[in-house]
């Protein structure tokens, strides 16, 4: 097939468009950089990048110069679904329920019932709450349904391209006490007012610039974290609450969580990880049991 040089053009446009918001917002110099270079292959490309995948498939893609595996997932997301959650995340044009709508057999009704249900806001996301059986907890979805959801996103997706899906695997994902971390991080910098601030375009009608991004790193977890800008979050007041955060491996695959503040039960008043709240329990509980530190050394005894 002949080159296209406007799908090559626009899939290394958006990777460095990714890149320049990521630097703007003061993201780690690797993850920029990771993406300049991805653009730099796709735009020197010689053949159709579409081709390449309809022909090769994900390990087409992994194998140019650069494209890693979590990038080529988003390089596979534009040429399925014409979108860039990622990107469009970071400019504030994000659009959940439209993005859901691009996988076969979802409609408007049920894509808004699994964003306000599982609070997930990618594709990523919802096929790991798919084999995890969070699914079948979202009102209209039961076991049949699921597995058409898991099929049509692993499709979509191309399961070869990433990790198998594993659930809440240690290892697979970080511990909720460097998540309750980066999230203390995050609302701290926010009453800084040090942190780049983007207008998201949904439940936004002057445009303002309200909403405070957040790029940290933990280890080999690279995360961003940004306020809740859901339909349920406005509605419960929680858009100062409830924060999200997303996070990257070394290979840029994507994973989400939320931590909200609970309001009932042993932890009520802690910031806790929606879905791993026995793990929040014993965070707390081993921080509580930790003895208080003595007095330092050469201090004076009161």
């Amino acid at each position: 097939m002949a080159l296209n040089p406007a799908l090559n053009s626009t899939v290394a446009d958006r990777l460095r468009e990714m890149a320049d918001l990521l630097e703007q917002q003061g993201a780690n110099p690797f993850r920029v950089g990771a993406y300049r270079k991805a653009a730099d292959t796709i735009a020197r490309l010689d053949r159709d990048i579409g081709e390449l995948f309809r022909s090769q498939g994900a390990e087409g893609l992994v194998a140019l110069p650069g494209i890693g595996s979590g990038i080529g997932a988003a390089i596979q997301e534009m040429l399925a679904t014409g979108r860039f959650q990622r990107l469009e995340r970071l400019r504030g044009d994000v659009n959940p329920v439209g993005l859901f709508q691009t996988v076969p057999g979802v409609g408007p009704e049920l894509a808004r019932r699994l964003h306000d249900e599982l609070h997930v806001d990618s594709l990523e996301s919802l096929e790991l709450a798919a084999h995890d059986g969070r699914v079948e907890a979202v009102p209209g979805i039961g076991r049949r349904r699921a597995m058409n959801l898991r099929a049509a996103l692993g499709q979509m997706l191309g399961r070869r391209l990433r990790k198998p899906i594993t659930g809440s695997v240690p290892g697979d994902q970080p511990d909720v006490a460097t998540l309750l971390d980066v999230d203390r991080e995050y609302l701290a910098e926010t009453l800084s007012g040090r942190l780049e601030k983007i207008a998201p375009k949904r439940f936004n009608p002057t445009n303002e610039a309200w909403l405070p991004v957040l790029h940290t790193q933990r280890g080999n977890w690279h995360f961003t974290a940004l306020f809740s800008n859901t339909a349920r979050a406005h509605e419960l007041d929680r858009t100062r609450d409830w924060v999200v955060l997303y996070y990257y491996d070394g290979d840029h695959q994507e994973r989400q969580c939320t931590v909200v503040t609970e309001g009932r039960g042993v932890l009520t008043g802690l910031r806790v990880v929606r879905g791993r709240e026995a793990e929040c329990r014993a965070h707390y509980d081993r921080a509580m049991a930790r003895p208080s530190p003595g007095p330092r050394a050469g201090a004076a005894a009161h």
